[in-house]
């Protein structure tokens, strides 16, 4: 029995294994009642509505493996979009977008920098940070855009949307150069076991003589300008900015996180399955829509990502429990090999 169950934790260390059955899985059934889901346009589909989540999902994901939490990213691509509108809008300030973006970048790297300083050098908790972030930075989004939708988007902007390399659109490779880059941080870079040692164990990070103040610093900024990145890339393929845009996005960027096997106690992740959950989370919406759910859908989605970061918490409870047979020594951080990080990109 005991071995049944030591096999059990092993399955459940491995959560891409168990993430890319259930995709598999689903894709089976779904496919089954609608051959049309298997269809290249649908899949693609997918992957396009993936990308800014995969995006912003790298950098809550080094936020999250030291230990801390944003909640605020969805408020942020809310404002910074409105932004983006007012900016080159032919209706507003029409600026160039060539000034536009990089403002844009600009101002989500500056806002996460600044999440960063009130949580390292204001020693406030992250979580009460970000959740006053939350509602800071929704209601400055809804004074920049009077409850108003934000009309007269450039072509020259829609025209991003439509810009594709091998049949995949811009989007789809921009989150496929920020995981590279990430993947690169996390297994090839000083910085990436500094993250990893930092979220094992905070005291030992600094006796070390680690710097925690510049990490969380580092990763708090990262995830604004990726939310920013984000933004750009989502933003083409909308006819018009809508006054709601961004909600609820943080919870979807955060369940995908801890779905994908990132440890809420910090130290333990796969940036892997992060991006499985990702697909599996997206998918949801529209798996809903061929199983012909109706108006229910987006009531049913809401649930299912609930229930997935639920079972997520409490798998990720039941495997840090358990006894892993090894010493509790630790290891010099330049040395240390005990914390789970991913391998090279596929």
């Amino acid at each position: 029995m005991s071995s049944l169950t030591d096999i059990a934790i092993k399955v459940l260390r491995q959560r891409e294994f168990g993430l890319i059955l259930l995709i598999a899985l689903v894709t089976a059934i779904v496919s089954v009642v609608d051959p049309g889901f298997l269809s290249a346009g649908n899949l693609k589909d997918i992957l396009v509505r993936s990308a800014p989540t995969v995006i912003v999902a790298c950098g809550v994901m080094l936020v999250v493996v030291t230990a801390e939490i944003d909640i605020s990213v969805g408020s942020l691509m809310a404002l910074l979009a409105a932004l983006m509108g007012l900016m080159i809008s032919q209706d507003e300030w029409q600026l160039p977008m060539w000034i536009g973006i990089p403002v844009l970048l600009l101002s989500g790297t500056l806002i996460g920098l600044l999440t960063g300083a009130l949580v390292t050098l204001g020693k406030v908790p992250s979580i009460i940070v970000t959740l006053g972030l939350l509602t800071a930075l929704r209601g400055a989004t809804t004074l920049l855009m009077g409850g108003e939708n934000i009309d007269g988007l450039p072509e020259g902007l829609q025209s991003l949307s439509k810009i594709g390399v091998g049949g995949l659109p811009l989007g789809v490779w921009t989150a496929m150069a920020v995981l590279f880059v990430t993947s690169l941080i996390i297994t090839h870079t000083a910085l990436g076991r500094r993250l990893f040692a930092l979220g094992s164990s905070t005291y030992a990070a600094r006796m070390n003589g680690l710097s925690e103040t510049r990490l969380k610093l580092f990763v708090f900024a990262y995830t604004g300008f990726l939310t920013a990145l984000a933004t750009v890339v989502d933003v083409p393929r909308l006819p018009k900015i809508e006054s709601g845009i961004g909600s609820g996005f943080e919870l979807l960027v955060v369940t995908c996180v801890v779905v994908g096997g990132v440890s809420i106690s910090g130290g333990r992740g796969r940036l892997a399955g992060v991006v499985l959950a990702v697909v599996l989370l997206t998918m949801v919406r529209p798996v809903l829509t061929f199983l012909d759910v109706g108006e229910a859908g987006e009531k049913w989605t809401k649930a299912i990502q609930g229930l997935f970061i639920l079972l997520a918490v409490i798998t990720d409870t039941v495997v840090s429990r358990r006894p892993t047979g090894r010493g509790c020594e630790v290891a010099p951080v330049s040395t240390a090999t005990n914390v789970e990080r991913e391998g090279p990109p596929a």
